[in-house]
């Protein structure tokens, strides 16, 4: 028996052909066996001695495979000098098993020798699978693998990665990853290694952007996993990694994110700068450098755009990377027009995405700005895309996107995200025009229905706030109005509708010219809110009939209040509406205890009228609910706010108007609120005359002489005569057809103002006289020689009333019957 070495220098610990772990034998040329180890043995079972000098194929091969297996087996021997297979081996105990075999010639001065060498076939084909999978990681794998020292120096790579390179994988060992990849790429991944032979924790999947040194003006994206190696001691003997090319994926799954992003940041608002704000904040840095957003003049204003898109443009937002860039693009709001053979005109012209990979080529962009041009050229502007921004087939704008920074151009997959996202924008953008145009239309003609300013007036002094609960809405049912009424009087209102919009805003404009009407009648307030309340109840019946969604005007309140600076009182009426509040000088602050009707359009309580005297300086504000009401808040607390803001009447009432809305509770509930605070004065006594006149023949002339001592006294002595002829008529006609005794009160201010009071409430009225009638002329000659005239009513009669300017008297004579005639 020839003993076989048991290890051999250089093997694997796997290797199932490891001396010390397979069966060796040794056969001459004859094919006796001569050599027999001892694994060979404890394989097949057949000891030493009994194996010898045996022939291998009387014993070994199984009689129904010995020729085929010699045969192929010499044939194989002879022609190439060894021989590697599968061999049907027969075990002592007769059981066949498959070997795997290796058979080589080994030379001998006695001649040639086989020594062969074998191993159970399930391990020998694991372990030609094993290095199969090996050499084919190495050699035909799509993956780069990379095998590193403890040094971080390459031993050996695959062909992936000498193709990533250009560098042949010969050529790798011994190189560094500082000679294969870009700064700071080359930190971040040896730090990444270098944690992994430390710790001996791999990782996985780990995603890093990095620039080749062959190749630095093109980012990759790769995925990397890295585990460290170790020989059966334990020791490291280095890393290695796999490195697979992500960069389309990368870039996919950032379009991807990129335009889910811009589903959820773009719109957020219905306002046409800011959505343009959003698409340029989504646009960079991720897809671009600089983006520009510009818009045709008409759509920030809500305008419409035609067909014809050569018209100039608004830029509406501008963002970039670096401020230096920013200094170089027009600012938010400068007009442009771009030239027609520059990108931005021909997409917006052809409603088609315009892509410049290399910028410096295209003989459209030179022609805009030359200074800019050579100065955003020198930035190293390199890549361009322009997109038209189109809702509805019509442009409304164009989206600039520009490269410098980032070294790669723009390419196809870049055009078609920027489509997305320019898309999305624009369908945002027109929403937001159509609303800002449908907004301004609201806004217009709440504007138009409410007050633009209230007038000067001697009895009170006026200020006065309207304040939507949403200001992007900014359309309610709330309104304020202060109407100038005969006697210096003066009537002051609020009201509200209950909701908001159009069909609010449109209620409250009728219900406001309904007051105007009301208020010049000279009827009380409870008399006012009546007929307010009727009518009300006239505009539900006629929205019955309709069957379009309009809401039902149910639930509308309002305060009415007048006040005479003569007398200094106030009456007021309220329909379902909160109290006045009134500050009086020592700063004490009250809500007048009086009855409240039901909200108009109820129609189901009757309205009272309640009285107060104000003295001089006393500030009272009239206000909705929506000033004092919050959603997490009682009422007290915003009365007690309201309070709080009146507290010091002394000051001007602007400055009062500002302290309620600074009071105003941060949570208050959603609805408009309308505020109007009046100071009031008195009118003093001098400037008023009063005189009650007997119902007798002799009254117009007591009249006349009464009217002539007081305009003598007061100055105006020039409208004596025309004051008298006017008083004279009044106190005749109230003497003849009122009956009762007739009071005449004459009140200086800006204008005379004469009245005449009886107990009748018989109303006067305009006729046209015949020239054969011997009277009734009396009341026209009135309204020839006034400004203004009419006649109010009081629970216990009626008053006339005329107004005249305070300048030279016009000419009575050579009226004759050129006059209309009048009576009672």
């Amino acid at each position: 028996m020839v003993d076989i070495p048991v290890t051999t220098p250089g093997e694997g610990p796997d290797d199932p052909f490891a001396v010390h772990r397979s069966a060796t034998a040794v056969l001459d040329g004859h094919g006796t066996i001569v050599g027999w180890s001892r694994q060979a043995q404890e394989l097949l079972g057949y000891r030493s001695d009994e194996v010898m000098g045996r022939p291998a194929r009387d014993f070994l091969v199984h009689p129904q495979d010995e020729e085929r297996v010699m045969g192929e087996l010499a044939a194989c021997v002879e022609s190439e000098g060894c021989y590697f297979g599968i061999v049907p081996v027969r075990r002592r105990d007769g059981e066949r098993v498959d070997l795997g075999c290796r058979v080589r010639v080994v030379a001998r001065p006695d001649g040639p020798e086989w020594f062969v060498v074998g191993a159970p076939a399930e391990q020998v084909m694991q372990w030609e699978t094993d290095r199969s999978v090996l050499d084919g990681m190495f050699r035909r794998c799509p993956i780069g693998l990379v095998v590193h020292d403890p040094e971080l120096k390459f031993l050996r790579v695959n062909r992936a990665i000498a193709r990533f390179g250009e560098i042949p994988p010969e050529a790798f060992p011994g190189l560094s990853l500082g000679d294969f990849l870009m700064e700071p790429e080359t930190d971040r991944v040896e730090t990444q290694l270098r944690r992994v032979l430390a710790t001996g924790e791999p990782t996985i999947f780990i995603e890093q952007r990095g620039r080749l040194q062959n190749d630095p003006g093109q980012e990759r994206v790769v995925s990397i996993s890295a585990f460290r190696m170790e020989d059966p001691a334990g020791r490291v003997l280095g890393v290695t990694e796999t490195v697979e090319d992500v960069t389309e994926r990368y870039r996919a799954r950032k379009r991807l994110a990129l335009v889910n992003e811009a589903g959820a940041r773009i719109g957020t608002t219905l306002d046409v700068a800011e959505t343009a704000r959003e698409l340029a904040a989504v646009a960079v840095p991720d897809l671009a450098d600089c983006v520009s957003v510009d818009l045709l003049e008409p759509v920030p204003r809500g305008g419409e755009t035609s067909k014809d898109s050569s018209g100039a443009l608004s830029r509406a937002a501008v963002l970039s990377v670096s401020a230096e860039a920013s200094d170089l693009m027009y600012p938010v709001g400068h007009v442009m027009r771009f030239p027609s053979d520059a990108p931005q005109a021909l997409c917006m012209a052809e409603q088609h995405p315009v892509l410049e990979a290399v910028l410096r080529v295209s003989p459209g962009w030179s022609s805009l700005d030359p200074d800019k041009v050579e100065r955003v050229r020198d930035l190293g502007v390199h890549s361009l895309i322009a997109v038209p921004l189109m809702a509805r087939g019509l442009v409304l704008g164009v989206v600039s996107l520009w490269r410098w920074r980032r070294p790669e151009p723009f390419e196809e997959d870049d055009l078609t995200l920027a489509e997305e996202l320019a898309a999305r924008a624009a369908v945002c953008i027109d929403n937001a025009r159509r609303y800002t145009q449908q907004h301004e239309a609201a806004l217009a003609l709440q504007r138009s229905l409410l007050p633009g300013g209230v007038p000067e007036h001697p009895a009170v002094e006026v200020a006065h706030r309207y304040l939507p609960a949403d200001a992007t809405a900014g359309v309610g049912g709330d309104w304020f109005d202060v109407i100038p009424l005969s006697g210096l009087r003066i009537a002051l209102v609020v009201g509200d509708v209950v909701g908001h919009g159009i069909h609010a805003a449109a209620t409250m404009g009728r219900l406001r010219t309904a007051v105007h009407t009301l208020a010049y009648l000279d009827l009380p307030p409870d008399e006012v809110l009546s007929h307010l309340d009727d009518l009300v109840d006239r505009l539900a019946a006629e929205q019955e009939p309709n069957r379009e969604p309009v809401p039902q005007v149910v639930g509308a309140t309002c305060l009415y209040a007048v006040y005479d600076p003569v007398s200094r009182r106030c009456s007021f009426a309220r329909a379902g509406h909160p109290p006045p509040a009134v500050a009086s000088a020592d700063g004490s602050v009250w809500l007048p205890d009086s009855p409240v009707g039901p909200p108009l359009g109820l129609g189901s309580l009757p309205f009272e009228s309640a009285e107060l005297e104000l003295p001089e300086g006393s500030v009272l504000a009239l206000y909705t609910d929506g000033l004092i009401r919050a959603q997490h808040r009682d009422l007290d607390e915003g009365l007690a706010r309201l309070r709080t803001a009146l507290s010091d009447p002394s000051r001007p009432v602007e400055a009062i108007c500002a302290a309620v809305e600074n009071a105003l509770p941060p949570d208050r509930s959603h609805d408009d609120a309308a505020l109007l605070v009046a100071r009031t004065r008195g009118l003093p006594s001098h400037q008023v005359a009063t005189w009650q006149l007997p119902a007798e023949p002799t009254a117009a002339a007591r009249a006349r002489a009464l009217t002539a001592t007081q305009l003598t006294e007061w100055g105006l002595g020039e409208i004596g005569f025309t004051t008298e002829l006017i008083v004279s008529e009044l106190v005749t006609n109230a003497y003849r057809y009122g009956g009762g005794p007739v009071v005449l009160r004459l009140i200086r201010d800006s204008h005379l103002i004469c009245e005449v009071s009886d107990t009748s409430s018989t109303s006067p009225h305009l006729r046209r006289a015949r020239t054969t009638d011997e009277g009734g002329r009396g009341l026209f000659l009135v309204a020839q020689l006034t400004e203004r005239w009419g006649t109010r009513y009081v629970r216990d009669g009626k008053t006339i009333w005329t107004e005249q300017p305070l300048v030279s008297a016009p000419e009575v004579g050579g009226l004759g019957e050129a006059l209309l005639s009048a009576e009672w």
